[in-house]
């Protein structure tokens, strides 16, 4: 479920830090019932378990699948417009003491690398040509009480072409990018939490 972007800006999540010069492009509300304070990992490792692309509804893969030709015949993706490359990780912003944090694993099939993990927070980054883009995960209190996971993507386009291109792809992502990843992730987490 989409949520407004006051769900994410009200709490003191560490990202804020290091991101004052990305604009909030969407948050979402990842349902965890029965969770916990102290479940973020369970929560994190529940996503995890759900797969990367591979594992998703056809729509989902095939939608991918068009990005990711596209970009390899276009160059978005070449390593020479990654972070670090193109534009620098956002891992050179972070403070000595997330810099010393634990990163997290990078997921298999997931163009998104580890910034950093803690607790109640993690944050990974995809450098292109088309954008710099932030996936915020957060575990904030919902509401009726017990916890939730919120995902927020924060997004610098590069340039126009980068503008035009997050315009493109919006309709995508709202109707059926995300309302899939996060069905998706929500049943890992119902599985994880019988199992």
């Amino acid at each position: 479920m989409r949520i407004p972007k006051a769900a994410y800006t009200a709490l003191p999540w560490r990202i804020h830090e290091i991101t004052p010069d990305f604009a909030i492009e969407d948050v979402w509300r990842i349902r965890t019932p029965g969770a916990g304070p102290n479940d973020f990992p369970e929560a994190v490792a529940a996503m995890r378990s759900g797969g990367g692309f591979a594992n998703h509804p056809w729509p989902v893969r095939f939608l991918f699948a068009v990005r990711w030709r596209l970009g390899a015949l276009l160059g978005w993706d070449a390593p020479s417009q990654g972070a670090g490359v193109r534009l620098p990780s956002l891992r050179n912003r972070l403070p000595d003491d997330l810099r010393d944090a634990p990163r997290g694993p990078d997921s298999p099939g997931m163009p998104l690398t580890a910034v950093y993990e803690l607790d109640t927070e993690s944050a990974r980054e995809l450098v292109n040509k088309t954008v710099h883009t932030v996936m915020h995960l957060g575990w904030a209190e919902g509401p009726g009480g017990g916890h939730e996971l919120r995902m927020t993507v924060l997004v610098k386009p590069n340039g126009l072409f980068g503008r035009l291109y997050m315009a493109a792809i919006a309709p995508f992502r709202y109707l059926i990018v995300y309302p899939a990843l996060i069905g998706r992730w929500e049943r890992s987490w119902r599985v994880r939490r019988k199992a």
